[in-house]
């Protein structure tokens, strides 16, 4: 389980997130819906100790997060922004210098085989299509079965096969495996049709979180909840 209470990380421009609580259950599946500066990204990089909070606090299983970050990393896969990806080294180049474990590189077929990488895993990354990298970023978070998996605009760049296979694979981990995951998104379709858990973040606030089964049964669609969240939002400033 994911608890954060009272998140907040400004930066000199002011923007960022601002007293963000919420919890992430177990075997959950996390939406972040909200537009592209609503700061999702900050938050997600805060739940990875990549940029250190202004206050709040991050517990993982009851553990603080900076306290025992070593431990709660090596559970953890992770997709934040564009991967990290080096042209001029080879799809399984790329997943072995990313393995958290030594055991991880043994798993590098079996998730380059997930994203329909294979062919290419000898193939210099920097040949890549924008859709190919973010696969190989994604491949390079699945690796080694993590129990938490936290993806920013994990579909970005893929056409409508690749989308749909992602998302299938992340139902069937989560359904096989019981695991956790965080994912963002600026497109409410895709939080509908993937997560458990949807929260609405905008202007750097949690403006609402429920699950998403019980949203869909209120609204026409996740559009529509999204819609008037922010309008409520708006009229309450």
């Amino acid at each position: 389980m994911i608890k954060i209470s009272g998140l907040t990380k400004l930066y000199k421009n002011k923007r960022g997130i601002r007293d963000i609580s919420l919890t992430v259950k177990t075997g959950e599946i996390l939406g972040l819906l909200g537009p592209n500066g609503s700061g999702k990204t900050t938050l997600m990089k805060a739940m990875l100790s990549l940029i250190r909070e202004d206050s709040g606090r991050i517990e993982v299983d009851g553990k603080d997060l900076h306290e025992n970050f070593e431990s709660i990393i090596a559970k953890t896969g992770a997709l934040i922004e564009s991967p990290a990806i080096y042209k001029d080294l080879t799809a399984y180049q790329n997943l072995r210098l990313a393995a958290r474990r030594p055991e991880d590189i043994e798993d590098i077929d079996r998730v380059l085989n997930i994203v329909h990488l294979e062919r290419y895993k000898n193939d210099k990354a920097g040949r890549f299509s924008l859709g190919m990298k973010q696969r190989l970023g994604l491949a390079a978070a699945l690796m080694g079965d993590p129990e938490i998996v936290i993806l920013d605009e994990p579909v970005n760049g893929l056409d409508i096969e690749g989308v749909v296979e992602i998302r299938e694979y992340i139902k069937t981990m989560n359904e096989k495996y019981n695991t956790t995951f965080v994912i963002s998104s600026h497109i409410a379709s895709e939080i509908e049709k993937l997560s458990t858990t949807t929260a609405v973040i905008y202007d750097g606030e949690l403006v609402s979180i429920d699950s998403t089964q019980h949203i869909m049964s209120l609204y026409p669609s996740m559009e529509d909840y999204f819609l008037e969240k922010v309008h409520e939002r708006r009229g309450s400033i």
